[in-house]
C-alpha cells in the first residue's frame, strides 16, 4: 500500500521524537562562570604599507579585574580583533596588581605618572561613586574601587592613562604595610 503525504509526515516526526538533535545536547551545558571580568578600552587599526599594498593588524588594550582588588592591564596585536583581545587578557592575567583598600576607597592620596600621563587619585567619601574619565574609570571599577576621585593631566591618550592608573595604584600602601617596614605598631603610624 502506498503512503500518503500525511502519513509521511507522521514518520518525520516519529523519528524527530526518537533521535533528539545533538545541538539540543550541548545547550544544555553550562558554562563555568569566570570571576574575572574583562573591558576593552582600546582597539587600534595599524597598517604596515608594504611593497604589496598596506597589512591591517589591531592592537587591543584590555583592563581585566576581578572586582576585589586584584587588576591588570595589557596590549594584544593579532590581525583579527578577537585574537588580538584574547592575547590582550592573557597578557593581563600576568601582570595583576593587588589594590589595599580602606572600605570602598583606597588608604591615601597618590599621583600615577607614565610617559606625559599623570593621574591623580584621591579618596572620596561613601556615596561619592567612581570620579573618573576613559581608562582610569575602567582600571579602577575592576579593581573594585566603589569611591574615589581621579583627574588626568597631560595627555587623553588611553593607553598611557590606563598604565599611569596602574603605577598609582602600585603605589598604594595601608597603616599595616608601612607599620611592617618600619618594625612600629599601627597605632604609632597613625598617631
Amino acid at each position: 500500500m502506498p503512503m500518503n503525504e500525511n502519513d509521511r509526515q507522521n514518520d518525520r516526526q516519529n523519528d524527530r521524537q526518537d533521535r533528539p538533535f545533538e545541538r539540543r545536547e550541548r545547550r544544555d551545558r553550562e558554562e563555568p562562570v569566570s570571576e574575572w571580568k574583562e573591558r576593552l578600552v582600546a582597539l587600534n587599526r595599524v597598517t604596515k604599507v608594504v611593497k604589496g599594498g598596506k597589512n591591517f593588524r589591531f592592537a587591543a588594550l584590555v583592563v581585566v579585574g576581578n572586582e576585589k582588588g586584584q587588576v591588570g592591564a595589557a596590549i594584544g596585536k593579532a590581525k583579527e580583533v578577537p585574537e588580538a583581545i584574547r592575547k590582550a587578557k592573557e597578557a593581563a592575567m600576568k601582570h595583576l596588581v593587588t589594590v589595599p583598600m580602606e572600605g570602598t576607597t583606597i588608604p591615601h592620596a597618590i599621583d600615577g605618572l607614565y610617559g606625559t600621563a599623570k593621574v591623580v587619585l584621591l579618596p572620596a567619601e561613601e556615596g561619592a561613586g567612581v570620579i573618573a574619565g576613559g581608562g582610569a574609570r575602567a582600571v579602577l571599577e575592576l579593581a573594585g574601587v566603589k569611591d574615589i576621585r581621579t583627574k588626568t593631566f597631560g595627555t587623553n591618550n588611553r593607553i598611557n592613562t590606563v598604565k599611569a592608573t596602574l603605577e598609582g595604584l602600585k603605589g598604594l600602601r595601608n597603616a599595616d604595610t608601612v607599620a611592617k617596614m618600619r618594625g612600629k605598631t599601627v597605632e604609632e603610624i597613625l598617631g
